[in-house]
């Protein structure tokens, strides 16, 4: 395992669950090598060095251009929460898409093949759990479009996950009875007019959800499209895709507090 570390001065906010941390700390990073089988990958770790002793985990995966500074970001933030976060790779080391052709065809060879997309996310998960500042009872996984759908792929393939969150990803699956493998609980933060994850996707979902007896969440933002969390996606929510800052902010306070709930 490859490592290579930076350090990032951040203002610490409080996270019940973990020790106290001074009022200003550092926020480190990590490019972390890991392999999933005979495919090398490159994650980013990151974490701040003013909390001691153990706190909980995250699992971030990136949307369907693969691990890039969008995700990266998202772990940073997370770190300043107290959490240690860790940005999977699943296209593997130096895999990313160039455009959205590219990211089609790369996104749909992982979900058209449920083991290795499981597989893959699983590494990730192995990878933080090994972490000797991470709380393994306490690792969480969350995913924005195509890193949602990633997400709750992993809490169905039965990873030991404390929760699991989904930011405007797909929810459909091939296989609706693996719900019973999810250990934690499930929240959803979806855009109430996203024109690529249609109405009877959302009502399979839930379906699958209450058959299974998952506890789980589902929270829509009214006028948000796809990617709604990405200032990159654009304005123009006719294109099905577009930031939208005020459920940007609202579903960050929402993961906040469904974390924070389940990290005591």
């Amino acid at each position: 395992m490859r490592t290579l570390s930076t350090t990032i001065l951040l203002p610490f906010l409080a996270l019940g669950a973990t020790a106290a941390a001074p009022a200003s700390a550092a926020v480190r990073t990590e490019v972390v090598e890991y392999r999933d089988g005979d495919q090398l990958c490159e994650g980013f770790l990151a974490w701040d060095d003013g909390v001691k002793g153990k706190r909980p985990g995250v699992v971030v995966v990136h949307e369907w251009m693969g691990l890039n500074d969008y995700a990266k970001d998202r772990a940073r933030q997370l770190a300043g929460l107290g959490y240690v976060a860790f940005a999977a790779d699943i296209y593997g080391k130096g895999i990313r898409a160039k455009d959205a052709n590219e990211a089609g065809r790369l996104a749909g060879k992982f979900k058209g093949d449920l083991p290795l997309l499981r597989s893959r996310a699983r590494a990730a998960f192995d990878t933080l759990a090994k972490n000797p500042r991470v709380d393994v009872a306490k690792i969480f996984a969350m995913g924005y479009c195509f890193g949602g759908t990633t997400a709750l792929e992993l809490a169905r393939g039965g990873a030991p996950l404390a929760g699991v969150v989904s930011f405007h990803g797909g929810l459909a699956t091939k296989n609706p009875a693996d719900a019973k493998n999810v250990k934690g609980p499930v929240l959803v933060l979806h855009g109430a007019a996203d024109p690529y994850v249609p109405p009877a996707e959302v009502a399979a979902f839930q379906k699958e959800m209450d058959d299974a007896k998952v506890d789980w969440q589902m929270v829509f933002y009214a006028g948000a499209v796809h990617a709604f969390t990405n200032p990159a996606a654009g304005n123009d929510p006719s294109k099905g895709a577009a930031y939208d800052a005020k459920a940007d902010r609202r579903s960050w306070e929402a993961m906040k507090a469904f974390f924070a709930e389940l990290a005591k």
